[in-house]
């Protein structure tokens, strides 16, 4: 969907940052699964959590990431996401070998511009709900930095500037 616009890149790198910038300027936002589901595994036992059973945890990304698709269909205007369907199905496919983004990314589009964060050592930093390293981080921002062009979409790097510059460039990409 042309309304549907993915934020994706390396963790650490920004997006919930821009995300968040965009909601204050009255944009629709959908929060970042991971984070999410991080935040009550803890509160409960604790099993899906990707330091633990990624494929778990990946899983259950991809099925709420399919219903904030759902559920964005009802709001208004532009709607952006903090990572995506495309995001989750790529570490599920990474945990498991299991070839299942193709299918999603066919039968699930986003705006054919798709905005990456990219490795920013400099802001990089782990706090509870991340607790992998940067090594990792680089890594899964590689595996998306492919994926998304092979899926037919266009990346746009984020520059590593202040939020409301990015948020600018984000505005301007989108027209």
């Amino acid at each position: 969907m042309s309304r549907f616009v993915v934020v994706s890149g390396c963790s650490g790198g920004g997006k919930s940052t821009l995300i968040e910038a965009l909601a204050k300027r009255g944009f629709s936002t959908i929060e970042e699964p991971g984070r999410r589901i991080v935040r009550e595994e803890l509160a409960g036992d604790g099993l899906a959590l990707p330091w633990v059973d990624l494929a778990a945890f990946a899983r259950r990304a991809v099925a709420m990431a399919i219903a904030d698709r759902a559920a964005a269909e009802a709001m208004p205007g532009p709607i952006f996401f903090d990572r995506g369907l495309i995001d989750a199905a790529i570490a599920l496919e990474h945990a498991t070998g299991e070839a299942v983004a193709a299918p999603m990314a066919d039968a699930h589009r986003y705006h054919r511009k798709v905005f990456l964060a990219p490795p920013w050592p400099e802001i990089w930093v782990k706090d509870e709900e991340r607790r992998h390293d940067l090594t990792s981080a680089e890594a899964e921002y590689d595996r998306l930095a492919r994926a998304y062009p092979a899926f037919g979409y266009e990346t746009l790097v984020l520059p590593k500037v202040d939020v409301e510059a990015r948020v600018a460039f984000v505005l301007a990409a989108l027209g």
